[in-house]
């Protein structure tokens, strides 16, 4: 298959390329920039100048691919909504490239766009959360708003993707707590966050593709739940530095833009997909990653 890959350059999008040409597929991806074609073609694909906001370049890109796999989002977390909507725009007119055809493609979202049933994680098959509530669930609204028109949009949901350079928001926990001397968790640290390995979560990238389920919802997750104070307690003995709890009046003044993280549960199931994709995590856990990494 002749899959377009966008956010190519990018933490997921540069580890997806091997991926899917070690399976046969050819790939193109999608870059802004000259280094971002050179880095491209040195793997071994074929890179293509375009950018995501750009949606008429952006459905011409689509036009010559027979799949897609869209990874390019904006990690601006000062403009979060307006990335968030930047994207339900890009998603919706990738899909009007692919109308008429079986052609796949596979939007990356966020395990919390899956609402949460109390007393349980969150699953594949609940309902989707509003993105009046959770501004991210903008792709997902997009998607499924393609799926019910029969297009062949799929819907991957990422925890903290890791491996031992790039952590998700975990790396941004890093800086954040250089930058303070000290790795902080809101009040007694156990709220849960899910999370997987690069090289787990581009495989499931990939069968999602090649299953081609109109409309379905997968979560990327291996690792269902790992403490907040866990986390904080390896980020500081990496740092060298105390690892605190602090209360909920104080962590806006602390967090910042993370306090729209620090202190929620992320966590989700993907026991559903992997029954229906028949894919197997082997990584690296989170923990395991954040001890062996370079601080």
């Amino acid at each position: 298959m002749r899959v377009l890959v966008t956010g190519a350059n990018g933490f997921i999008g540069s580890a997806l390329i091997p991926e899917l040409l070690r399976a046969g597929h050819q790939v193109i991806g999608l870059t802004r920039s000259d280094d971002g074609l050179q880095a491209i073609e040195k793997a071994g694909g074929e890179g293509l100048r375009g950018d995501v906001n750009d949606l008429e370049g952006l459905r011409k890109a689509v036009e010559q691919s027979e799949g897609v796999i869209h990874t390019a989002f904006n990690h601006d977390f000062s403009k979060f909504m307006e990335s968030c909507e930047q994207d339900r725009k890009a998603i919706t007119a990738m899909g009007e490239a692919l109308a008429g055809s079986s052609r796949p493609m596979v939007i990356t979202s966020s395990i919390g766009s899956s609402n949460t049933v109390p007393g349980t994680l969150p699953s594949e098959d609940n309902p989707t959360a509003s993105s009046k509530v959770f501004p991210r669930a903008a792709s997902d609204e997009a998607a499924l708003a393609l799926a019910d028109r029969g297009l062949n949009v799929s819907i991957m949901r990422n925890p903290q993707i890791h491996d031992t350079v790039k952590q998700g928001l975990v790396s941004d926990l890093i800086k954040l707590a250089r930058l303070k001397g000290r790795a902080a968790y809101v009040g007694d640290g156990l709220n849960r966050w899910s999370a997987t390995h690069i090289s787990d979560a581009v495989h499931v990238y990939r069968l999602a593709l090649e299953k081609a389920q109109i409309g379905s919802k997968y979560h990327a997750v291996a690792e269902e739940g790992i403490a907040m104070r866990e986390i904080a307690e390896v980020i500081a003995n990496g740092l060298n530095v105390p690892s605190v709890s602090i209360s909920e009046a104080e962590a806006p003044d602390h967090f910042g833009w993370l306090i729209k993280f620090a202190g929620r549960e992320l966590t989700a199931s993907g026991k559903l997909t992997r029954e229906r994709l028949s894919w197997t995590p082997t990584g690296t856990g989170l923990l395991a990653d954040l001890r062996a990494m370079k601080y």
